[in-house]
């Protein structure tokens, strides 16, 4: 008897799924089938191409949520649908499956709020970006691609662009490339940020003509994609915006791109900001100190250091005497200073960037260590150290990484293993 009321069950899901002129008993049925796993993927995609929207909703986001490698040609199939909501969500799927967690992030939702919704997601952080060992599908990056360039709406080309970004898309970059041709400001600001994650310095030239936008978030974005591109050949448009700057946020943005890409041409530019009221303009002109690497500027930046007493320009100047040869880790040193701060909450998102570009150097790499081996290392210390040594260590590195492997913490556990992964990606 149980038996034949669990075939009954099935056989009346099956025909409420099937139902031509019932969109809610389809998206029932749907939902019947999410549950039974990935096996149900190929049940579910069919309702892909269902003439109701709802319908098509239900089964993307079905999918998406499922997940595994079997959802991800149907994903790219919805990516091409003709909604807006339902090309954000494939493509939120699409990313999931090698960032899991995001669709945690995305819109999420019937499709009925999922429009709205999109209207605000564009003022969050952008900080996501997956490990340098996942590769991704080249099909993923293509569709994905394909809407940056000429999604239905501009929200959707933003998520694209976004998407690009966080799954490093180079082979996309002609479809950003093309997208920064928008009027959109979402779509030039997400397109910026993916190719700052991108990071091929070819690109810096395809975003000069942006470093005069009258948009301050696209010209503040533009201005930080060149410092890091280190686009050498933008300098004397980034000494123009600095000079002409309309207000101090796009002066300080266009002093940070000079900063990142030192000349001693400069010089005078660092010495006259460097004292500055201002704690960007004094951060950033400390910056390009360090970065000139003249050691006979030091004494001016240790005391500065030392009498410097806001955070921002004093990470900044902690930054330069460690770039200057300071590599000492020491109760009151300036390296300390910079794996202290890992632990604020206000400033650690600052303090982890400087860090990562100072390990790149084997002589700071390796002087972190007894940071990481220390006995009263907090867990953010410990996450955010193996993320720079798995970022920028070496082969030596993998001896420090491994023991912490087995931290009692999982998270740090999880963060070594990840760093491990990394380092072993970049080794011949």
């Amino acid at each position: 008897m149980r038996v034949f009321a669990t075939l009954l069950l099935a056989a009346l899901t099956c025909r409420a799924a099937d139902d031509p002129d019932d969109a809610k008993a389809r998206i029932r049925g749907i939902h019947d089938y999410a549950k039974q796993g990935p096996s149900a993927i190929p049940k579910i995609q069919p309702y892909l191409e269902d003439r109701d929207k709802e319908v098509r909703w239900a089964a993307v986001e079905a999918i998406s949520e499922i997940g595994t490698q079997r959802a991800l040609d149907p994903l790219i199939q919805a990516a091409n649908d003709n909604e807006e909501s339902i090309q954000v969500r494939a493509v939120d799927g699409l990313v999931n499956f090698y960032l899991p967690g995001y669709l945690k992030t995305g819109i999420g939702g019937s499709i009925r709020r999922a429009t709205r919704a999109l209207k605000g997601r564009f003022a969050d952080t952008n900080n996501d970006i997956i490990d340098p060992y996942v590769s991704v599908r080249p099909e993923v990056i293509t569709a994905i691609g394909k809407l940056a360039r000429g999604g239905v709406s501009m929200e959707s080309r933003a998520n694209a662009a976004r998407a690009l970004g966080i799954l490093r898309g180079k082979a996309a970059l002609p479809d950003l490339y093309e997208a920064l041709r928008s009027r959109s400001d979402i779509v030039l600001y997400e397109s910026l940020i993916a190719i700052q994650k991108i990071r091929d310095t070819g690109s810096g030239p395809q975003i000069q003509f942006l470093l005069r936008d009258l948009k301050d978030r696209v010209q503040i974005a533009a201005l930080e994609t060149t410092g890091i591109l280190r686009n050498r050949a933008a300098i004397p448009d980034l000494r123009q915006v600095l000079k002409n700057a309309r207000n101090d946020k796009v002066r300080r943005a266009a002093l940070t791109a000079l900063a990142m890409m030192p000349d001693e041409a400069d010089r005078p530019l660092f010495a006259q900001y460097f004292a500055s009221k201002d704690e960007g303009l004094r951060a950033a002109a400390a910056e390009g100190y360090g970065r000139l690497r003249q050691v006979s500027d030091l004494p001016a930046l240790e005391k500065a250091f030392q009498d410097e007493d806001k955070m921002g320009p004093r990470l900044s100047m902690a930054f330069a005497v460690v770039m200057l040869g300071r590599h000492e880790l020491t109760e009151f040193s300036a390296l300390q200073y910079l794996v202290n701060t890992l632990n604020s909450r206000l400033y650690r998102d600052s303090a982890e960037p400087l860090l990562t570009e100072l390990a790149r150097d084997p002589g700071v790499y390796k002087a972190v260590y007894p940071a990481l081996r220390k006995p009263d290392a907090t867990k953010e210390e410990k996450i955010r150290l193996l993320r720079i040594l798995g970022r920028t260590g070496g082969k030596d590195t993998l001896a420090v990484v491994e023991p912490l492997k087995g931290d009692s913490d999982a998270e740090v556990a999880q963060e070594a293993m990840r760093a491990a992964q990394n380092i072993t990606a970049r080794l011949p």
